[in-house]
C-alpha cells in the first residue's frame, strides 16, 4: 500500500501538517477558523467558515429527505447586526433611554428581545449524563455479522454517518472531566432504515438489575440533598450506604473502583451496550449478542493522583484531549464488536444469566467478534445545537437488531422517551437537526411544541383514502421477534439467578495485574475514608470480604478498622482479558512533552521525530515566543510556569534547564524550592516519574533528573548522548502506556 492510499499515513501528515512550525498552524486548539488582528476590525463581512475540523449535522429535512442545506446557510449570515427578524441594527450597547442619564424606556424592543432570548438559553440539564462531549465521524460494516443479523448497515462496506456522545454520569454539566465515574458512550447511528442508538457505557455491567432501582442508585450517588455537595463524586455516605446495602452493586462498584473509572481519554476507552440484545438474520433465525467497542488506541487510564492534579488544571482534560485529536487528524478509532450466544429458551450461556445486567460473559468462554469499524473525523461546529441536544434512545432500533427481556432495559425503552420530552421541550426533539434521521419519514405524528416540519395532506391517520392510502404499511419493515411468554403468576419477583451478587466482582479482581489489584485497594481506601459514618465503612468490609479476603483486609488496614468474618463462596477461573496491562499499544496521538535545553539542533530532530511518529510534541520553555538561537524557528507551546505533568503521555528533557527569570516563589508557588535546576521542571518530571510515565533525557538531563529525586537507572528513565536515540527507547515504553514495573505490586496469599 503507498502512502496516499495508507490511511495511517495520511492521518500522521495531517498532525505534521497541523502542528509543524513550516505548516502555518500551531498547534490544535486555534479557537477559529482564522487569526484575528490586534485592533478591532471595523470593515464588514459575513461570518467565517467554520474550522477545517467541524462540520454540523448531515443536511437532512425533519422529514428526513436530503436538504442540501450546509453547515454555513445553516448559520448565522449577513456582515450587519439584526434583529431575530433581520431589521438592521445600528447600536447594541445602549439601551433605548429617555435622556442620556434614563430612564430606560419599556419600548425598547431591541434590549427586550436581547434579555429574554438570553434569560432562555438554557434547557434543563440531563439528570445523568450530564457533562458531555460529542463528534461526528463514520461507520463502515465488515460484513461479518451478515449470518447473525440482516441489519444492513452491518454489510459489507456500508458506511454510515454517527454521531457519539461520551459523558460522566453523576456529574453536572460545569463538573470536572477526569473524576471517578462510570462514562457514557452512546452512538447515534444515521442508517438506511432508520436510527440505531446504541447507549452504553466504558463498564459492561451496572449497579442494578431493575430498572425501578435506577432512581434509588441515582439519588444515592449525586450530591447530598442538604448541601449539594460532593459534585461528581461517589466517595459519600449516601452512594456508599445504599451500594453496602443493596450488593447486587457491588461488581459495578468494582469497575468503578479500577483503573476503568479514570480513563486516560475517550480515545482509549472500550464501550459496552451492557445489555444482551437479539439479533435476526435474513432467514429469521435468531442468536443472542453483547455489543462492544474495542478502541484501536488501546484501554488505557490515570493513576489517582494524575486525575485530582488534572481537574484543577484542566477540568475539560477529556473534551480538549477528543477535539484536539481530531483536529489534528489522529482520528480515534474503535472496532464494534459481538459476543454471540444461542437463543435459548433459557437465555443462558455456560451458566451466566444474559437477562441480569450486572453479569459479563468472560470473552474466553465467547470471543468478541469484529463486524465493523468507527471512526470519528469531525468536530461539532456548535456543542448546544449537536452535544447538548442529541437525544438517545435505546428504542431506536432498526431491523435485524431487537431488545431482549433484561428488566433494567425495559425500564430503559419507557425512560428515555420521557426524559427526552421534558428536556427538550416536547415529543418533536428527534426534528431537531442533529437527531434527524436519513431515512424517509412518514410518522403520522402531528403538531406539538417545536414541529418545523411543515406537513401536507388532511389524512394522518390509517386507514384512509382521503390522501390516496399513503403512508402504507411497509412489508419487510421493522417487526419484533415473536418471542414466547411462559405462563405465570404476576408479582415483583426476580430469577433465582439474580441473587449472586458475588462470583462476578470476584472473577473481576482475580483477573486484575498485581498493580491494578494495588489501585482498587487504594480507590476503595480513599473513598470509604470520605465517609462519615464508620458504620457504613464497616458494613462496606463485610461486603470486600465475600469478594476477597485480601482486598478486604488490606481496605480495612487503610481504614483503621478490623478485618470482619466472612469469605468468598465460589470459585471462579479469572479472564485475562478484563486487564488492561500487559499488552503493547499503537501510540499515534500520544502527547510528548519536550523541556528546551540549550542544544536546537538536536530539539528539532527530536520534534521532527514525534511528529512522524504520528504524536504531538509540545516544547516547554522559560517563556513563550519561538525559542531563541539560529536556524528555524521553534515555537513554544507550554512555559515552565504552565506545564503540568498530567498533560503529556511522556516527558523528554534536552539537558539541566537552569531557573527561569520568573522562576520566584512569589510570583510561582510551584518555585518555591530553589536548585540549579528550574524547579518548576523538577516539580514536573517528579509528578510524571510517580505516575508511571516514561522519561528520557540527554545533553545533561541526568542532573535534571537528580533534582527531581529519580534515582539513576531507574525503570522507564532513559538516558543517552543523542535525542533520537533516547526518544526511540521511551517512544518503546509508552506502547505499554506506563512503567509498572516502576512500582512493582506485592500481594498476600489470599488474593
Amino acid at each position: 500500500m503507498n502512502k496516499k492510499e495508507n490511511p495511517v499515513a495520511k492521518a500522521v501528515d495531517k498532525v505534521i501538517d497541523a502542528i509543524s512550525d513550516n505548516g502555518g498552524e500551531e498547534i490544535p486548539g486555534r479557537p477559529g477558523s482564522a487569526p484575528p488582528q490586534v485592533a478591532e476590525p471595523v470593515e464588514p463581512r459575513g461570518p467565517l467558515p467554520p474550522k477545517p475540523d467541524q462540520r454540523g449535522p448531515d443536511p437532512f429535512t425533519a422529514t428526513g429527505q436530503p436538504s442540501g442545506d450546509t453547515t454555513e446557510t445553516r448559520a448565522q449570515g449577513g456582515a450587519y447586526l439584526t434583529t431575530a427578524t433581520g431589521t438592521r441594527l445600528p447600536d447594541t450597547d445602549h439601551s433605548l433611554k429617555a435622556g442620556p442619564r434614563g430612564p430606560v424606556l419599556l419600548r425598547d424592543h431591541h434590549l427586550r428581545e436581547k434579555i429574554t432570548h438570553f434569560d432562555h438559553e438554557r434547557i434543563p440539564e440531563r439528570v445523568v449524563h450530564a457533562r458531555g462531549a460529542g463528534a461526528h465521524g463514520v461507520f463502515r460494516g465488515y460484513g461479518s455479522a451478515a449470518k447473525v443479523t440482516k441489519a444492513a448497515f452491518l454489510a459489507k462496506d456500508v458506511e454510515t454517518p454517527v454521531f457519539v456522545r461520551f459523558s460522566t454520569v453523576l456529574g453536572s454539566r460545569g463538573s470536572a472531566d477526569a473524576v471517578r465515574d462510570t462514562r457514557g458512550f452512546a452512538t447515534k447511528f444515521y442508517t438506511s432504515e432508520g436510527v440505531f442508538d446504541l447507549v452504553g457505557n466504558n463498564i459492561p455491567v451496572f449497579f442494578i438489575q431493575d430498572a425501578i432501582k435506577f432512581p434509588d442508585v441515582i439519588h444515592a450517588g449525586k450530591p447530598h440533598p442538604d448541601r449539594e455537595i460532593p459534585q461528581a463524586q461517589s466517595a459519600h455516605d449516601t452512594f456508599w450506604d445504599f451500594v453496602s446495602l443493596h450488593t447486587e452493586a457491588t461488581h459495578h462498584t468494582m469497575w468503578n473502583m479500577s483503573d476503568r473509572g479514570i480513563p486516560r481519554s475517550y480515545r482509549m476507552m472500550e464501550g459496552f451496550g451492557v445489555h444482551t440484545f437479539r439479533l435476526v438474520a435474513a432467514d429469521g433465525g435468531t442468536v443472542l449478542a453483547k455489543f462492544h467497542w474495542k478502541p484501536k488506541a488501546g484501554v488505557h487510564s490515570l493513576v489517582w493522583e494524575e486525575a485530582q492534579i488534572v481537574n484543577g488544571v484542566d477540568p475539560d482534560f477529556h473534551r480538549r484531549d477528543l477535539a484536539d485529536a481530531i483536529e489534528a487528524g489522529a482520528y480515534p478509532e474503535w472496532e464494534f464488536g459481538i459476543q454471540v450466544f444461542p437463543d435459548s429458551p433459557d437465555q443462558t450461556f455456560e451458566g451466566i444469566d444474559l437477562l441480569d445486567p450486572t453479569k459479563i460473559v468472560p470473552e474466553e468462554l465467547a470471543p468478541v467478534q469484529p463486524i465493523g469499524l468507527l471512526t470519528l473525523n469531525a468536530n461539532p461546529a456548535n456543542f448546544f445545537a449537536e452535544t447538548e441536544q442529541v437525544a438517545f434512545h435505546v428504542g431506536h432500533l432498526v431491523p435485524g437488531i431487537d431488545v431482549t427481556d433484561d428488566p433494567l432495559l425495559a425500564g430503559r425503552l419507557f425512560s428515555y422517551l420521557d426524559t427526552q420530552i421534558t428536556r427538550l421541550g416536547g415529543p418533536n426533539f428527534v426534528q431537531l437537526p442533529i437527531n434527524r434521521p436519513h431515512a424517509p419519514v412518514n410518522d403520522m405524528l402531528r403538531d406539538s411544541m417545536h414541529q418545523t416540519a411543515v406537513h401536507t395532506g388532511v389524512a394522518p391517520y390509517r386507514p384512509n383514502s382521503l390522501d390516496g392510502g399513503c403512508p402504507f404499511q411497509a412489508p419487510g419493515g421493522y417487526v419484533e421477534v415473536p418471542v414466547p411468554v411462559e405462563a405465570a403468576a404476576r408479582g415483583r419477583t426476580a430469577p433465582a439467578s439474580y441473587a449472586d451478587h458475588f462470583s462476578q466482582p470476584r472473577l473481576f479482581w482475580l483477573s486484575m495485574s498485581p498493580v491494578e489489584q494495588a489501585h482498587i485497594i487504594a480507590a476503595y481506601t480513599f473513598e470509604l475514608s470520605k465517609v462519615f459514618e464508620q458504620a457504613i465503612r464497616e458494613r462496606q468490609l463485610q461486603v470486600l470480604a465475600r469478594v476477597d479476603p485480601y482486598l478486604c483486609e488490606q481496605v480495612a488496614l487503610g481504614l483503621g478498622l478490623p478485618v470482619p468474618e466472612g469469605k468468598p463462596e465460589v470459585y471462579v477461573e479469572p479472564s485475562p482479558a478484563l486487564s488492561q496491562v500487559g499488552r503493547q499499544w499503537p501510540t499515534t496521538g500520544r502527547i510528548v512533552g519536550i523541556v528546551a535545553g540549550g542544544d536546537l539542533d538536536a530539539l528539532r530532530t527530536v520534534r521532527q521525530a514525534v511528529l512522524d511518529g504520528g504524536m504531538v510534541p509540545l516544547v516547554i520553555a522559560p517563556a513563550g515566543g519561538v525559542l531563541p538561537g539560529p536556524g528555524d524557528p521553534i515555537s513554544v507551546q507550554r512555559t515552565f510556569a504552565a506545564a503540568r505533568s498530567v498533560e503529556f503521555d511522556a516527558i523528554v528533557v534536552a539537558g539541566a534547564p537552569a531557573p527561569g527569570p520568573d522562576a520566584v516563589g512569589a510570583r510561582d508557588a510551584k518555585a518555591g524550592l530553589s536548585g540549579p535546576v528550574d524547579p518548576r521542571v523538577s516539580l514536573m518530571l517528579n509528578e510524571a516519574y510517580r505516575h508511571g510515565k516514561p522519561l528520557g533525557g540527554w545533553d545533561g538531563a541526568a542532573d535534571a533528573f537528580a533534582s527531581a529525586g529519580i534515582p539513576p537507572g531507574a525503570p522507564g528513565v532513559v538516558v543517552g548522548e543523542a535525542g533520537p536515540e533516547v526518544l526511540g527507547e521511551v517512544v518503546t515504553l509508552l506502547g505499554g502506556h506506563r512503567v509498572w514495573s516502576r512500582f512493582p505490586a506485592s500481594l498476600g496469599p489470599n488474593a
